[in-house]
């Protein structure tokens, strides 16, 4: 298997990579038929340090951008986060403007967005954003829609990743974070930080309310999704901007 390096030259993946890498397809229609709707394909590697999985809530955040569809044709959408990409890649399925964010340090990831962009032959930007850290890239986006699927799983994270939502929201005052997690990752820490970084939410729906019948049985946890905005009543006085 060979993908795209930062300098456009093809990056081949070693012998031990190629044994550990495995390819997913996820259907997205009105019906599990294959003519209806549209598949994307990832490429998942099971290097434990990579953590390149399609994660359940992945799945269901994915499954979300398809079914409001309308909200994302030409919306300027940036994926936090992303990993193996499949919400960011829906979205630009259903014709938005994604940009792909990493961990600007994991460059395999990286790496690893770009040629699920390949093989779904989806155009998409690619960025290095660490939570936390303002660069350049950072400053230059101004999304309507925010994804982020299962970035809430690390509480020693999750200041560093309020801060950057709050920077992005309040570059576009009518954007949205749209964002699925699993319970364990602690509602009152969560909400405690909305109001530090002055986000309130707005809707919050369990994950597997929406999901197609013939999707969840391969599905397991206790996961929600949660829109957050700018709260245009609390927030002025916390604005980052």
């Amino acid at each position: 298997m060979v993908g795209n390096g930062d300098d456009g030259e093809p990056a081949g993946t070693s012998p031990a990579e190629e044994v550990m890498t495995t390819f997913s397809r996820h259907h997205f229609g009105s019906s599990e038929d294959i003519a209806d709707g549209f598949s994307v394909t990832i490429i998942e590697n099971m290097k434990e340090e990579y953590g390149l999985f399609v994660w359940p809530c992945s799945i269901i955040l994915a499954e979300y951008v398809w079914q409001q569809k309308s909200r994302f044709t030409g919306a300027s959408v940036v994926e936090l986060g992303a990993g193996t990409s499949l919400p960011g890649l829906v979205a630009a399925k259903v014709g938005a403007d994604v940009t792909l964010t990493d961990d600007s340090n994991r460059s395999e990831v990286l790496s690893h967005m770009r040629r699920q962009c390949d093989l779904n032959d989806i155009k998409c930007k690619i960025h290095g954003l660490t939570w936390g850290v303002w660069d350049t890239q950072t400053f230059c986006l101004c999304p309507n829609i925010i994804l982020g699927a299962d970035v809430l799983y690390d509480s020693c994270a999750f200041d560093d990743l309020f801060a950057t939502v709050a920077f992005l929201l309040q570059s576009s005052p009518s954007s949205v974070f749209i964002t699925t997690y699993h319970n364990r990752s602690g509602h009152h820490l969560i909400g405690f930080l909305m109001v530090k970084w002055g986000l309130k939410c707005v809707k919050l729906l369990d994950g597997f309310s929406f999901m197609p019948s013939y999707k969840t049985s391969s599905l397991s946890g206790n996961i929600q999704l949660a829109e957050i905005v700018w709260d245009t009543a609390n927030g002025d006085e916390k604005k980052l901007i």
